[in-house]
């Protein structure tokens, strides 16, 4: 329930941070369409929890490495690309269109600061894993070793890192959000490390951001869980011919459920599948909506639990 939630969050801020504006409603209505009805923009922030979900997968079988940061970004963009090897890459201001950052140029020359990268955070055994944290960021993000898709990749790159290091079990902190409330003082910061070597500040902003968002998911989690009992309860209570832990915990994986989620999850047949959702949405558990030929059936409770903004 947890991986397929609060990773969409992250998903659409990350995503916004970079200009890519969508909803959660809109992330999890299309969270599992496999016709491909979403808009580019919601595609694309989709894309960011696959690549984030990817890396969790991949960490079975090597720590966070250069490598994965090609997949990582690769996901994220849909397109098979490589570090960068074109010269010409350089940061500007939206508004002044003046260059503020130019990166590192040459393949090898960023394969070279990518390795260094690596041995950085496997290897300063010596300084707290959360720290490495704060430098790896600024690091990867002066780096810049792709044309496109670097904040992004970065962003996933940190929870698979505190993942890697035993700091998280799964990848649920909404890192994100931290950062796109604080966003003009995230880019402030990163420059003033370039220019003034400013990194106490910039330490300090990353584990001020790993505190809150900590609290906030913890607490955004108790909610969740608390939430799923009290459905539970209500489904036993009220449905007991209809009741299962599995149904009562199916409708919070896929807030947008479908007759089809419950049949995948060999819960019921389809025709009895469509009864159920029917009479929990009768029940006022579940809201019933018309999406084309289809009808989707909403968890409003849940999606009030997950605002855009706070």
């Amino acid at each position: 329930m947890l991986i397929n939630s609060i990773p969409l969050l992250e998903a659409q801020a990350s995503s916004e941070i970079e200009n890519i504006v969508t909803t959660t409603d809109r992330l999890f209505r299309y969270a599992n369409d496999t016709a491909g009805r979403a808009d580019p923009a919601t595609k694309e922030a989709l894309r960011y929890r696959t690549a984030l979900h990817h890396g969790f997968e991949m960490l079975e079988r090597q720590p966070v490495s250069t490598g994965m940061a090609v997949e990582v970004c690769r996901t994220i963009k849909g397109v098979e690309l490589d570090i960068r090897a074109t010269p010409g890459t350089a940061l500007v201001n939206d508004a002044t269109q003046q260059v503020i950052y130019t990166p590192p140029e040459g393949e090898g020359v960023l394969r070279s600061k990518l390795a260094n990268w690596e041995r950085y955070i496997h290897e300063a055994e010596e300084i707290d894993p959360l720290i490495r944290l704060a430098v790896m960021h600024y690091q990867f993000e002066a780096i810049h070793p792709f044309v496109d898709g670097n904040g992004r990749t970065g962003r996933v790159l940190n929870l698979l890192y505190l993942i890697d290091k035993g700091l998280l079990d799964i990848p649920v902190l909404y890192l994100s959000r931290h950062i796109i409330r604080n966003k003009s003082l995230y880019y402030q910061h990163l420059l003033q490390v370039t220019t003034r070597q400013a990194w106490e500040t910039w330490i300090l902003f990353i584990l001020e951001a790993v505190r809150t968002t900590a609290e906030w998911t913890t607490a955004k989690i108790h909610a969740i869980r608390e939430l799923v009992e009290e459905t539970a309860g209500a489904i036993r209570q009220r449905m007991p011919k209809i009741y299962s832990r599995e149904l009562a915990e199916l409708i919070f994986v896929h807030p947008y459920c479908r007759i089809s989620d419950v049949v995948n999850a060999d819960i019921v047949k389809r025709q009895t599948a469509a009864v159920y959702l029917k009479a929990l949405a009768a029940e006022g558990l579940l809201q019933e909506i018309k999406a084309g030929r289809e009808n989707i059936y909403i968890n409003p409770p849940l999606l009030a639990l997950l605002p855009e903004r706070e």
